[in-house]
């Protein structure tokens, strides 16, 4: 399947600022707003923390969707001052497409092939990451975590590229 999803914006992050900070305060690492991201077959997006994270993994790619994320700031009343979209730890925030129906299947975008495996589940971390209330209102809607099926690059679509 071939998408027409907007890329808005792709991030890195080296480091786990939550995996092994249970009961602790979460990690300092920067999540890196990128132009470009390298998505390597089989390893992840490199420069990322979970890249080569162990083999097959179902999160070498983590994608969600803007909308979501905007109405979520809606029912949390966010005020605008503390409105972050890389809060939600995903690699690629996109418009335009729903990414539960990409659950299962093989799919393509800006010519790198993906294949969607789960939804990527909210955690508590969540709560403090976006928003008291944001794990339970983002529970099957969390978005995608996906293998990486063919090496390429994605990029933050330009004004002219989106459809």
């Amino acid at each position: 399947m071939t998408t027409r999803m907007e890329v808005h914006f792709l991030f890195i992050s080296p480091e786990h600022n939550y995996v092994g900070h249970h009961g602790i305060e979460p990690g300092t690492s920067p999540i890196v707003s990128c132009a470009e991201v390298e998505c390597v077959a089989g390893y992840g997006v490199r420069g990322d923390r979970f890249f080569s994270h162990r083999p097959d993994f179902k999160g070498q790619i983590t994608f969600f969707s803007l909308e979501t994320l905007y109405d979520l700031w809606r029912e949390l009343s966010v005020p605008e001052q503390l409105r972050c979209v890389s809060a939600t730890r995903r690699n690629v925030l996109v418009k335009g497409i729903d990414l539960d129906a990409c659950i299962g299947v093989e799919f393509e975008v800006q010519g790198v092939r993906f294949f969607g495996t789960e939804e990527c589940r909210p955690c508590y971390w969540m709560d403090s990451a976006i928003g008291p209330g944001a794990e339970d209102r983002l529970k099957g809607r969390g978005g995608l975590r996906a293998r990486i099926l063919s090496d390429g690059w994605l990029r933050v679509n330009s004004p002219n590229d989106r459809s």
